[in-house]
Parts: structure tokens; sequence; C-alpha cells
């Protein structure tokens, strides 16, 4: 088993086709699922250009194999449009919570040294009544992992009506957790774990799912970066 995760520019009906109709198991050999979602700028006002980016895409997406990531970027009309951009393949670590959609992760696979590099996916379907309280304290927190020294790239992306998932690399396993846990001197450094205090009060979603995984190779470029995966 391995993960995926996808960044490409491309027209805007091609992401339209693929939010409403993402690829399957039943459509792409060796594919046991991947959400498909259009970018959205960390932070940027809830009404704006940079919030929704329908010709920006991200892809999520768990593979029996790396043949099968291969064939699928070769292959696939919308894997060829992946293969123009960029992408990280995945060794799988950690839980929090589940998705339906993910039945078979066990809540742990691994080990890490905390001073090695480290990728966080969380994926959630909203409440969609809890939306307008999601985005009060959702927001100051998008801009602190934004922020936050410790990453190299941090991004949120969005699936109407009620998907929403966040991307982020880290230099470090270790300033990924402080941040976490609200354990560091930065500014307004508690603003991720009183933001998960009000979630356990009252849930902003009907499942949320935080995925911890070890990068195992970087490919392509993504607005015009490379080497976004620091070195272990």
């Amino acid at each position: 088993m391995i993960h995926t995760f996808h960044l490409t520019e491309m027209p805007a009906a091609v992401t339209a086709r693929a939010l409403l109709r993402p690829p399957s198991g039943t459509t792409t050999p060796g594919l046991d699922h991947a959400e498909c979602l259009a970018l959205m700028r960390l932070g940027a006002p809830t009404v704006s250009p940079g919030r929704l980016q329908l010709r920006r895409i991200a892809v999520f997406a768990q593979w029996r194999d790396e043949d099968a990531v291969d064939g699928f970027l070769s292959d696939d009309v919308l894997g060829r449009h992946l293969a123009t951009g960029w992408h990280v393949r995945l060794e799988y670590l950690r839980r929090w919570s589940r998705l339906a959609a993910l039945p078979g992760l066990p809540a742990r696979a691994g080990d890490w040294d905390r001073d090695e590099p480290v990728v966080a996916v969380t994926v959630a379907r909203m409440r969609l009544p809890e939306v307008p309280r999601f985005l009060r304290w959702g927001k100051p927190v998008e801009r602190q992992v934004r922020d936050h020294p410790g990453t190299t790239l941090a991004l949120a992306a969005f699936r109407p009506p009620r998907t929403i998932s966040t991307f982020s690399v880290w230099r470090t396993v270790r300033e990924m957790e402080e941040m976490v846990h609200g354990r560091s001197d930065l500014p307004a450094a508690r603003r991720h774990a009183d933001a998960m205090v009000e979630r356990r009060r009252r849930d902003f979603h009907h499942e949320f799912a935080t995925f911890r995984f070890r990068p195992l190779s970087e490919h392509g470029t993504w607005a015009g970066r490379t080497g976004i995966v620091p070195l272990s």
C-alpha cells in the first residue's frame, strides 16, 4: 500500500469533472480511494478568488502499489494532467479518528524519529450548519500553519458541498507536534490546540481524520518550486 498527494494546474472544466466524478477502484486499476479537491489559499477571505481555485487541483489517493500510481499517471486522462504537476509518495504511519472511505488503515503502522520530515493530511466531511463556526475557529489555525517556520508547504482544498482537506509538509515531526499541542514560543501558539478543544465540545464534522506520513519520494514542480520535501 502507498499513498500519494498531487498538485497541478489545469483547465477549470477538467477540475470540475474530477470533483463530480473522481477516479475509483472500478475505473482505475490498483486505486483504493481518491479525494479530488479544488485548492484554497490558507487564510484567504471566505468570499474571494483565492478561497476556491478551480484551475488548481489537489488529489489525495491510496493505492495498492507504486506500479498502480505509475500506470494512472501515464494512461489515465486525469492522471496525465496530474503528471505535469507535483506529487509526493507517502508511507502511512498513523491516523487519528477514521474515514469510512479508508476503512483498513490501522491506528499506527510504524515508528518515526522526531527530527525527520513528516507530511500531515486531514480530510473532513462538514456539518453544513457548523460552517460559520468552523470558519471562525479554523481560519486562525490556517494562518498559524501557513506562517509556521516549520512548514515548507501548507494548503487547504475543498470539494463542494462538504469535504475539506488540509495538507502540510513539515521539516520535523517535532515542530509539527509542538504546533498541534501549542508547545512553542511562537505567537498565538495555542490556536490549533484551542480549536481542537472546541471541536471536541461540539464537532464541526460528520467525520474527520488526520493522517501522518513519511515522505518517500518527490516528483515534479509546484509553483516553480522543487525540493519541497526537506532532506532527512
